[in-house]
């Protein structure tokens, strides 16, 4: 395992949340471009959350079965260094883009996490999911971290689904993944009910120095 898990924080629709996402210390954002999606954004909004994001700091595009039209449009308009792909897309459409990509699974059985690694060989990772029939992610749900494989033949894996404050630390402790991805996890709450798309500081910075804290206790007990 790394001493330092990597972090993602995705669904962002407001340049205010990517700005305080970084001052968090993620290391990239996530645009979400799937109409379906309640953090859905035009590509008009995402030129604008993405503005004034800083150099080191990566923009991750995330798509559902798009056409190569749909990909390329965002990518002439908005700065993009990553692509995600969540829907049927294969390695070869995939890889067609000039961009690094990372390809999402929802996760069925443990099987299903050696497969994608084999079927995508281009994929810089994979990213793993929680299986909800007809959604193909974003579902707020984890699913049995148990079933993923410690395998050091496997790409690195990115954990998702579910995700927040109260439960990263834990996370990362049993799957020990090459980074997290959250969304809903640090999103705010008005009278109790969930403001998908917008971000709460408070709960962003949370997640992320829960994070930062298992990492220094495995350093730790490594030396």
């Amino acid at each position: 395992m790394s001493f330092r898990t990597r972090t993602k924080i995705c669904g962002l629709t407001r340049a205010e949340d990517a700005l305080a996402a970084v001052d968090a210390g993620a290391d990239a954002l996530g645009l979400v471009f799937y109409p379906p999606s309640p953090r859905a954004v035009t590509i008009e909004q995402a030129a604008d959350v993405v503005a004034d994001v800083p150099a080191f700091v990566s923009v991750t595009a995330l798509f559902v079965n798009p056409t190569v039209e749909q990909v390329q449009s965002v990518l002439d308009a908005v700065r993009i260094d990553l692509l995600q792909f969540h829907g049927d897309e294969d390695e070869a459409f995939c890889a067609q883009f000039n961009r690094p990509y990372i390809k999402a699974i929802r996760v069925r059985q443990a099987s299903d996490v050696v497969a994608s690694c084999v079927r995508f060989p281009g994929a810089l990772a994979v990213l793993l999911d929680s299986y909800k029939p007809g959604v193909p992610g974003g579902t707020g749900e984890t699913f049995d971290w148990s079933l993923v494989p410690q395998s050091d033949d496997l790409k690195p894996i990115i954990l998702a689904g579910g995700l927040n404050p109260n439960n990263v630390a834990f996370a990362i402790d049993q799957v020990k993944p090459f980074a997290v991805d959250v969304s809903g996890g640090v999103e705010a709450t008005l009278d109790g009910v969930e403001q998908k798309g917008i971000k709460d500081p408070g709960k962003i910075n949370a997640f992320l120095d829960e994070v930062y804290r298992v990492d220094a206790n495995t350093r730790k007990n490594k030396h």
